[in-house]
């Protein structure tokens, strides 16, 4: 069995490449620097490039695990349209290009696969300064819906996984927010922020699961629980200052 994991060079990736190794699995990494074969999946060249290198190393992967991706914070009426289309082209068209490429030689040889993107709980809630971002997300979790439908008579199951907030190097310039992270372990049910060894044993756990194919799993300690006027929440905010 191959693995294939994009963005597999940091992160999420890497945590999930870890997890597949030590199984004893073939894994290759595509990444736009660190891992196994270079790749920019934003290009279509460098994806047709990366896929052929792929299939003639180790033959068609029946494994994918389409982790690549960047963040992006900007308020909608500030983005100019290159902000835009640099978190599209990567998050959204760069998870497409890959999840094809996949599809299509998986096709080619007549075998089924598994493919898991990481999509984020920021694809269904909305955050504001965060616009590009929430709309990538909130396109791959449709693109794994109708990828589902389409490639499921070739046995090929599709699945994202959306993580909560998660500390990945993403993650570092907003972790230096006053009391930010205190906020979230707060709203988050089970009390911390996530890591991406985390996020890896559910991709790795969706990647098994043979009957399920067109979902979104969320993995996010239950940030996502919440609703957003939290008036509970408010109250032991206001209850705890006062305690102090």
């Amino acid at each position: 069995m191959t693995a294939l994991v994009t963005g597999g060079g940091s992160g999420i990736g890497s945590a999930v490449v870890d997890r597949l190794r030590k199984a004893g699995e073939d894994v290759v990494v595509w990444d736009v620097k660190g891992g196994d074969i270079d790749c920019d999946i934003s290009d279509p060249d460098a994806v047709s490039a990366a896929i052929a290198k792929t299939l003639a190393d180790h033959g068609a992967p029946d494994r994918l695990v389409a982790s690549a991706g960047v963040g992006a914070s900007g308020l909608l009426l500030d983005a100019t349209p290159d902000d835009w289309r640099r978190v599209i082209d990567t998050n959204l068209t760069g998870t497409w290009l890959t999840m094809r490429a996949v599809a299509r030689a998986l096709i080619d040889a007549g075998t089924g696969g598994s493919i898991v993107a990481v999509s984020s709980i920021s694809g269904t809630v909305a955050d504001r300064d965060m616009g590009a971002y929430c709309v990538s997300k909130a396109g791959v979790d449709m693109l794994v819906r109708v990828a589902a439908a389409e490639w499921g008579a070739h046995g090929i199951r599709v699945n994202a996984v959306g993580p909560g907030v998660t500390r990945t190097p993403m993650l570092a310039e907003a972790e230096q927010l006053p009391g930010w992270v205190a906020a979230l372990t707060e709203r988050t049910a089970l009390g911390r922020l996530g890591q991406a060894e985390d996020i890896a044993e559910v991709i790795i756990a969706v990647l098994e699961m043979s009957w399920v194919t067109g979902q979104t799993v969320f993995a996010d300690g239950g940030l996502a629980l919440h609703s957003p006027i939290d008036a509970y929440g408010q109250l032991q905010r206001l209850m705890a200052r006062k305690a102090t």
